[in-house]
């Protein structure tokens, strides 16, 4: 009623008795399996010289260094208030590139999970290995120390130990606790294997050699998990850390584009239309400062701005009131094949455009001078007529469709801007990468690009005035006058 399945696999009896021979040197433990003929397959499990075979048996020839068998002898008590009992410590143990094994045995039960064994082995390893790397002065300047983690990647070790008491854990005993086996333990490890060291010098740089090897490549690989770890969370879940940011399904950052848009109502209206696998959708609430007429100071304060960094994955950062990694922007943190700005076709839409490529211009211009940054093209007009409809992107584009139709009757639909508009309609016109029209920045002429925005958005007021006045007759068919 109690023990519903007494189906227990052979490999538990092999291992069981297998552990029994190792730990009673020299005794036999036969194990006798009944077939389904009825005739018996019998297994022998011994250990000549106990731990010693055990340890060679499991790293075979491939050993940095020989095993070599210690034990001592110790009496002493765990509290002064508390008799004194005998312990008898056996162990065994190597060095090997290829295999790492430590196992713990107290009168004859295998300690699954150690305890005070275990306690012993780590500070006294670490501590006498690391003396000897200083001894021999193979630390680099500046270097941490070893930890047990580099020992123990490298370590076989197998002790064996009885003691007339014993205080186990808990009552599965698969770890001791006595304070005085642990003591005595760390003091016994420690003396046999600093003297092992010195009188084995070979083996003892074979030890310290692989031990360094095995910490600076932990560190290394420390060092690269957390770039790692670091580049992924500035590159994704994304929309956990920025306010509105829609991100987009794929990781393929040759396909990934996001659109910048301006307002909630056009990241709506965008959001219904996109292709969610590609297309991510960054809303700009309201106009963002002029980058070129504030100080740095000012500018990395606005949480717009910000927002819209850590979005691209730039590493725009103030230290100190000193500027950090400002445009030298790598692009490996770039998560995005294009850069789309889109914004309404009316006046507010292209100051706000305007201020993006501006801020993106002094932030991190690598993002224009590698060609990543481009404008969505939105239509002026939506024009219908029978069953065909048109899309006009400017006055004169308006004019040409007209005089195309001639005297067909059709209706004239001005937009009024991104957020009125259809799901269909903003992903023929918008979002299609087949049909969309998008404007590619690209500087040509670097330093008259660098005049033009110090021109139209730096401090030189008069200038801009004469600029407006001598050229502002080129742009009266952009004007949306009502």
């Amino acid at each position: 009623e109690v023990f519903t399945s007494i189906s227990i696999p052979h490999e538990w009896y092999r291992e069981t008795m297998r552990r029994q021979a190792v730990v009673n040197a020299n005794v036999t433990f036969r194990l006798r399996i009944e077939g389904d003929d009825g005739e018996f397959a019998e297994e022998d499990f011994c250990y000549p010289k106990g731990i010693e075979d055990y340890v060679l048996e499991k790293v075979g020839t491939d050993y940095l260094t020989e095993p070599f068998f210690i034990e001592a002898e110790r009496r002493g008590r765990d509290r002064e208030d508390l008799p004194d009992y005998n312990v008898k410590i056996t162990a065994c143990l190597c060095f090997s590139r290829t295999f790492q094994m430590q196992e713990y045995y107290h009168n004859s039960s295998w300690l699954e999970n150690g305890g005070s064994p275990e306690k012993a082995a780590r500070s006294a390893l670490t501590s006498a290995i690391d003396a000897y790397i200083k001894g021999q002065g193979k630390y680099n300047k500046n270097e941490s120390s070893i930890k047990w983690q580099d020992v123990q990647d490298c370590l076989v070790l197998v002790t064996n130990c009885f003691s007339t008491q014993t205080s186990y854990e808990n009552q599965t005993k698969k770890a001791i606790n006595n304070r005085f086996i642990q003591q005595a333990m760390t003091a016994f490890f420690k003396e046999r294997l600093a003297t092992y060291l010195i009188e084995n010098k070979d083996a003892a740089n074979k030890i310290m050699e692989q031990v360094l090897i095995n910490k600076r490549s932990r560190e290394n690989a420390e060092k690269t998990r957390q770039s790692i770890k670091t580049n992924l969370q500035q590159k994704t879940d994304m929309a956990n850390r920025v306010q509105k940011f829609i991100d987009c399904r794929s990781k393929d950052k040759t396909r990934r584009e996001v659109y910048i848009v301006e307002g909630d109502s056009a990241a709506g209206a965008i959001r219904t239309s996109r292709d969610a696998e590609f297309q991510g959708v960054m809303p700009v609430r309201g106009k963002i400062l002029n980058c070129l007429k504030e100080d740095y100071p000012r500018i990395f304060k606005s949480d717009i701005i910000m927002d819209l960094m850590r979005v691209l994955g730039c590493g725009v950062e103030i230290k100190d009131k000193r500027i950090k990694n400002l445009g030298a922007f790598d692009l490996d943190n770039l998560n995005w094949s294009k850069v789309i700005i889109c914004t309404d076709a009316d006046v507010d839409g292209y100051h706000i455009r305007t201020l993006i490529l501006t801020m993106l211009y002094r932030l991190v211009p690598t993002l224009i001078d590698e060609g990543y940054v481009y404008i969505a093209e939105s239509p002026l007009y939506e024009i219908n007529c029978k069953e065909k409809t048109y899309f006009a992107y400017t006055e004169l584009e308006k004019n040409a469709i007209l005089t195309e139709i001639g005297d067909q009757k059709c209706s004239i639909n001005r937009s009024k801007g991104l957020g009125e508009n259809d799901p269909d309609m903003m992903w023929l016109t918008t979002m299609n990468p087949e049909t969309r029209r998008l404007i590619k920045v690209e500087p040509e002429d670097v330093a008259r690009m660098e005049s033009m925005f110090n021109l139209l958005l730096g401090n030189d007021e008069a200038g801009r005035k004469r600029h407006i006045a001598e050229h502002g007759k080129e742009y009266l068919d952009q004007l949306d006058l009502q």
